[in-house]
């Protein structure tokens, strides 16, 4: 089971209470994007194996919107962050590194 500590009210929660909002830090397109940049927006998404951002919403508890850093793989959860961050905080960043044999924290920045 997933289990995920939201950044907003501190609270540690299964993936039963959270609802998932799929990949984190994607640029959303407004209502003057053609169809292509409308349906790569919609569809096309990472799915690695491995790293990965994602977003969540406490659906159960506070409703608030965040992202966790997980491996897809083992579902080790690295670290969770408010949503209205921009990106991946660099310590957490450095933290995946540390323990991911390969991983680059340039080339999520």
């Amino acid at each position: 089971m997933l289990v995920l500590t939201c950044p907003c009210c501190g609270a540690t929660a299964e993936e039963t209470e959270l609802a998932p909002g799929g990949e984190a830090h994607i640029a959303r397109v407004g209502p003057g994007a053609d169809a292509s940049a409308f349906e790569a927006y919609l569809f096309h998404r990472k799915n690695p194996r491995g790293v990965h951002f994602e977003r969540w919403r406490h659906a159960h508890g506070c409703g608030k919107w965040f992202h966790a850093a997980r491996n897809t793989v083992t579902l080790e959860v690295y670290g969770t962050y408010p949503a209205q961050t921009p990106e991946p905080p660099r310590e957490l960043l450095e933290k995946i590194a540390a323990k991911v044999p390969g991983f680059d924290p340039e080339a999520r920045t």
